[in-house]
């Protein structure tokens, strides 16, 4: 009795020979990405290449960018696993076509074409200009926090670090004399091996935390000096002592619990919801379609000092897509942002800030117990108070509850569906350029 299960036969060969585009559906995410990057500006990937035909053949540019792009945006981050995909997987092999670049090659062109990805972000929003979906009446600012390639163990005290330098170095200066009796003064002898190299990179790394710490407190010291000065220039010009603790001296040594990354010296001791974590401050100005029209990252925890240059980095944006018709109206923004200093120094004619005063589940609950206010504003508010007052009104409200719908998305998107939970290089300006898994921070978001 013969079962009616399909017969297999692994050695059945092509009748006729196979089409690419009868491999994927027409409406497949893969053919959407090759036709965005065939629409984008690359000439500045091609004029790394020779013109005249010589040496060995490279992949196409346009190629190798909408491969990482449909990697990163299935989450895949590994230069390896796009390697084996290439061989494996019908949409990697679609955008290769059937070409097979190594891990080697993947790694190094997104490496060597920082500041080309960086441009990628402006090709990219210009195209959903032209698409009409570019709309700036209102748009959501935030941050979120990044894993850097550095974990939160290899934070070390500048006492340690000081007393690390003083050791490699004293080795050091003991293994020079030693080669010097062993292979006579002047000569170079064997190559070092591989682990006294690697010491070698270990010593650089520390002599740059060493550094940092060492910038930081001469920084503290002179805002400290600049705070006792202003005071001081205060009392003298009005002859009477100012309310308040007075500002200490500063201290000249540094705090002993001033700590450094020796993985990764840029990256900073970051709070998130769930903890802390060694990484970086990704900040994204967001419209209400979920347009992300400018994204940068930052070494401050804190989003407080971000607000100005976001906006100003979003209407430079707006302004080389030549938009005139359209200007950021509202910009929401949660209580990280809200400082006297940022309602203060938003200017005039720019874009009006509804930032919330207090921490969001405090913020909705002085929202419901809250009235809507009338009448007159009074003048003796604070300029905080005056911001509280204008989340109280019914278009306060309705704007401010738009926020979290617009922005946080976008975050949940890289973060959780895309599974972009760290940077893959280390240094600020590497992550920076080629931000989580390769990406301009986060450009992946929009193709």
């Amino acid at each position: 009795m013969a079962y009616n299960i399909k017969t297999i036969n692994r050695q059945q060969i092509y009748l006729m020979p196979p089409s690419l585009q009868e491999w994927l559906p027409e409406k497949d995410m893969a053919w959407f990405i090759i036709d965005v990057v065939e629409q984008m500006d690359l000439s500045a990937y091609y004029r790394k290449y020779r013109a005249d035909g010589r040496g060995q053949e490279a992949y196409d540019p346009s190629m190798m960018i909408a491969l990482m792009v449909y990697a990163y945006s299935n989450g895949i981050q590994s230069s390896r696993a796009i390697e084996r995909l290439c061989e494996r997987d019908i949409g990697f092999k679609v955008i290769a076509a059937e070409g097979k670049p190594d891990h080697t090659t993947i790694a190094r062109f997104r490496q060597d074409n920082g500041k080309a990805i960086e441009e990628l972000f402006s090709e990219a929003l210009k195209l959903c200009a032209k698409a009409g979906l570019v709309k700036v009446g209102l748009v959501a600012l935030d941050g979120t926090k990044i894993k850097a390639d550095a974990a939160l163990e290899a934070n070390r005290t500048y006492d340690h670090i000081e007393s690390e330098v003083k050791r490699m170095l004293a080795e050091a200066e003991a293994k020079d004399a030693e080669e010097d009796k062993l292979y006579g003064k002047g000569k170079r002898g064997d190559e070092l091996p591989e682990e006294l190299q690697e010491r070698g990179k270990r010593l650089a790394r520390l002599k740059e935390c060493k550094a940092r710490l060492e910038q930081e407190r001469a920084e503290k010291l002179a805002k400290q000096k600049e705070k006792i000065e202003k005071r001081q220039d205060q009392e003298s010009e009005t002859g009477q002592k100012q309310r308040g603790r007075k500002p200490r001296e500063p201290e000249a040594v540094i705090s002993a619990d001033a700590k450094a990354n020796i993985t990764d010296p840029d990256s900073r001791i970051m709070k998130t919801r769930s903890g802390y974590v060694q990484g970086y401050n990704g900040q994204a100005m967001v419209t209400e379609g979920q347009i992300i029209i400018a994204a940068e990252l930052t070494m401050e925890a804190n989003d407080v000092k971000q607000l100005i240059p976001m906006i100003e980095k979003a209407e430079e944006n707006m302004a080389a897509l030549e938009i005139n018709d359209e200007t950021i109206g509202v910009v929401l923004a949660d209580a990280g942002y809200c400082s006297d200093t940022n309602m203060e120094n938003t200017e005039p004619d720019g874009p009006e800030c509804i930032i919330a005063t207090k921490k969001n589940w405090k913020q909705r609950q002085a929202l419901r117990e809250s009235g809507s206010p009338r009448g007159r504003i009074p003048k003796k508010l604070t300029l905080r108070e005056r911001m509280q007052r204008k989340l109280s009104t019914k278009r306060g409200r309705a704007l401010y509850k738009k926020r979290g719908q617009i922005v946080e998305p976008v975050f949940g998107q890289i973060k959780t569906c895309r599974g972009i939970q760290k940077f893959i290089r280390r240094g600020f300006e590497a992550c920076a350029q080629n931000g989580p898994n390769g990406n301009r921070f986060p450009c992946s978001t929009i193709m």
